[in-house]
């Protein structure tokens, strides 16, 4: 079956939704500060890839065991959905959306779901305790998921920001579109 596949976060919306998320969050609910000793420790060895990379992101989202995430979800997407690309709102809907990401499927369901995309592909995080359960789903993990998802799945166009990071997702690709700032380019990786 073929589809067109997405990255998200820097590709579909402009920046990385988890960090616009905290945020967010800690604007609606200034109490998350006590978890920002915890976090800051975890955010360093994440950056400088210190470590367990799943404990470490599971540790910078331990915050969701005090938010009402569904709540908090919905309204941070009422607020930030018209940041979505214009490029992706307008999609040739004629083959099946695939949006792949790193972020949190609990965080990108609703708003996946509202711009109609077919099957979402993201990291599994228990949402009231920020504990990923499987692995970060970024790099090569992108691609295990994706064929053991949707194994009969091939990918007509493929649409990320990055080539670094998105390399693997690049090679699926019959043509590939880099995105930068919501600007499309088609790239040749022959």
């Amino acid at each position: 079956m073929k589809a067109n596949l997405y990255d998200f976060d820097k590709t579909v919306f402009p920046t990385d939704s988890e960090t616009i998320f905290w945020l967010f969050c800690l604007k609606k609910q200034p109490s998350l500060l006590r978890y920002l000793p915890k976090q800051f420790f975890a955010l360093i060895k994440f950056i400088f890839k210190i470590g367990d990379m799943d404990r470490n992101k599971s540790k910078l989202f331990s915050f969701l065991k005090s938010v009402d995430h569904k709540k908090m979800v919905e309204a941070f997407w009422e607020e930030n959905e018209k940041h979505i690309y214009p490029f992706f709102v307008q999609r040739d809907r004629s083959l099946p959306t695939v949006v792949c990401s790193a972020s949190p499927e609990f965080l990108l369901q609703s708003i996946c779901d509202k711009f109609e995309v077919d099957i979402l592909i993201g990291t599994r995080m228990n949402p009231n305790t920020g504990t990923i359960e499987g692995r970060n789903c970024k790099g090569e993990e992108k691609i295990r998921r994706i064929k053991a998802q949707i194994p009969e799945y091939e990918f007509d166009c493929v649409y990320s920001d990055s080539l670094k990071n998105d390399g693997p997702l690049f090679a699926l690709g019959k043509k590939n579109f880099l995105v930068t700032g919501g600007k499309v380019k088609e790239i040749n990786l022959q």
